[in-house]
């Protein structure tokens, strides 16, 4: 069982709500500090998820979480004719429909609005779906993840790319450093809205990652499930099919 956070800000409003919120006001910057927080390691990430997806030549892929669309454009390199870009924030959304445009892939890449837990699709239609850095804010994870399933084809391919705490040390208490004190202050710096990256940092420090998402995973009747930490453990790589 996870433990919680709260999602943003104080509010009567519910995490979906808030998240939705948030995301819609950091979107301008959000790329932008994305790279400097990493110190850009996350496009490596994004190429091995890529890698991962390609393996099997899927033909429609969905990228729930997709933001302002990095790993939906970089999904192209597998080949597949139609990428789907899902998310709830309409902010992320237009920002990634630029950026989709000005790489003339608008008829490879369909962005679309639309929550995680109630997919708008018909079950078994999609050969690979990916989330990258988007499950943790999921306001019920295993109803995501179960409607996730739902619409994935079978044997079809599910990758999740997500923030991990490093077990090891000193990399450990340096993750801890690095998040408690550096992110928010780069997002007080950069973006005005240093609750927004504080969120981010506490949302990745309670979610369940390794072997406890496996378990999740495995729970919601996914097969095949691995595990692989990237930069020593900062972030991890899941792989399952259906």
């Amino acid at each position: 069982m996870s433990k919680s956070v709260k999602p943003y800000k104080d509010s009567d409003l519910g995490k979906k709500a808030q998240v939705t919120k948030m995301f819609d006001t950091i979107s301008s910057n959000y790329d932008g500090l994305n790279r400097v927080i990493s110190m850009g390691i996350d496009v490596k990430w994004r190429k091995r998820v890529v890698a991962l997806v390609g393996r099997k030549k899927p033909k429609n892929i969905l990228d729930i979480a997709t933001g302002t669309g990095d790993l939906a454009i970089a999904l192209v390199a597998t080949g597949a004719q139609h990428i789907v870009g899902l998310d709830i924030s309409t902010g992320m959304l237009e920002v990634g429909k630029d950026k989709i445009a000005e790489k003339k892939l608008s008829k490879t890449i369909e962005m679309v609005v639309g929550d995680s837990e109630n997919l708008p699709f018909e079950p078994n239609t999609f050969d690979a779906i990916t989330v990258a850095f988007g499950v943790r804010n999921f306001e019920n994870l295993e109803k995501g993840l179960a409607e996730i399933y739902r619409v994935l084809k079978p044997s079809g391919t599910f990758a999740v790319l997500e923030t991990s705490v490093p077990t090891k040390t000193p990399f450990k208490q340096g993750y801890r450093l690095y998040t408690k004190f550096v992110l928010p202050l780069v997002g007080r710096i950069f973006s005005k809205d240093d609750s927004a990256y504080k969120y981010l940092s506490d949302s990745a420090a309670v979610f369940p990652y390794g072997g406890q998402f496996n378990n999740i995973l495995k729970k919601i009747g996914f097969i095949g499930i691995q595990h692989k930490p990237q930069t020593l453990g900062v972030a991890t790589i899941y792989i399952a099919s259906k």
